[in-house]
């Protein structure tokens, strides 16, 4: 007769031998799509930004491991996904003796002064793009138009400049959309903002091919869905909200959704696991907030943009959500106060 043995021991319990390379290494074969069509819509340029502030972040984090005498951590992809994200938040006739400092902000102040993966406060990527929108705010507000006939055959002298020079662009787009309705009032086509057919960051393309993105990523049970369910949701009811009550003062809440960088950050930043809530409820609380900030910086605030606010006052409240939302030890009583 066999014999069959319940063996009970103590959490955490391993369901799947899932390691954070693997998901970090995942997390970049959802990103490629998103870079791809960057690349496709505004061509050569957009390839040197991604590209340089994927070197940028990678030899920074090589670096600072030498030169604190640890290995290296470039192996675990955390830096190629920061490259990635910093370089999709960015104009595509971004100057790239710009972007490389910005990668090295994103690496030591955004992720190495804090102890490395694991122990980042904010996230990385969108610390970089905070220091530059404080330090070249004229360059990271000019943008091209998509899908000019000469943009896999020429580069803008913008690019290329030379370091510490003012950029000449070669030809600027007017504004994007959510720059357009902020200070001109001009909705921009919903369908053509879900086709990323409109000017912006290299990373405010096609919110299609990121939101399939995000759904390989949540398939595999490699990001928490309820965040940027709780974001897209609150912003667009609160939108909405808004909008019924006042139409022409606010825009749709179609607009609100599909616009600016709110799908790479809902999906791809927010989502960080460093820095956001690990309590379900908390992700749920952690979504709102950000969802709420966004739509009053947009609406109320004086810039057209306010996704990357949003996010960073997120990450820097998420330890403070688990505190208050921290679940009662299974087995014993809650106190009471």
């Amino acid at each position: 007769m066999e014999r069959k043995t319940l063996h009970i021991s103590t959490s955490p319990h391993l369901v799947k031998g899932v390691s954070t390379v693997d998901i970090m290494r995942n997390v970049v074969y959802a990103l490629l799509p998103v870079a791809a069509f960057s690349i496709y819509a505004f061509g050569l340029n957009a390839l040197l930004v991604i590209a340089t502030a994927v070197i940028a972040c990678v030899l920074t984090e090589h670096v600072l491991c030498r030169w604190s005498t640890k290995d290296s951590t470039i192996g675990d992809w955390s830096a190629v996904i920061t490259g990635l994200l910093f370089g999709l938040t960015l104009p595509p006739s971004f100057p790239l003796w710009m972007v490389f400092i910005g990668g090295v902000v994103s690496i030591a102040l955004g992720k190495f002064v804090f102890g490395g993966l694991g122990y980042n406060v904010f996230n990385p990527a969108l610390v970089g793009r905070a220091f530059l929108q404080a330090a070249f705010p004229v360059a990271i507000t000019t943008w091209s138009e998509p899908f000019a006939s000469d943009r896999f055959g020429s580069v803008a002298s913008s690019v290329l400049a030379l370091p510490f020079m003012e950029p000449v662009v070669d030809a600027v787009s007017g504004a994007t959309p959510l720059s357009a309705w902020k200070f001109d009032k001009v909705v921009a086509e919903t369908q053509d903002l879900m086709l990323g057919l409109v000017s912006g960051s290299a990373g405010e393309t096609s919110t299609l091919v990121i939101l399939i993105g995000g759904l390989y990523l949540i398939i595999r049970k490699m990001m928490n869905w309820r965040i940027p369910v709780a974001i897209l949701t609150t912003v667009y009811l609160l939108s909405a909200i808004m909008h019924f009550s006042h139409p022409e003062s606010y825009p749709s809440p179609q607009f609100m959704l599909f616009s600016g960088g709110l799908m790479l950050g809902a999906v791809f930043m927010a989502t960080d696991m460093v820095g956001s809530p690990i309590t379900s409820l908390g992700v749920v609380i952690y979504g709102i907030m950000i969802g709420l900030l966004v739509v009053v910086i947009r609406l109320l605030g004086g810039l057209p943009e306010g996704v990357m606010y949003a996010i960073l006052i997120g990450n820097a409240l998420a330890p403070q959500i688990d505190k208050v939302i921290q679940p009662r030890v299974y087995g014993t009583k809650k106190i009471s106060s």
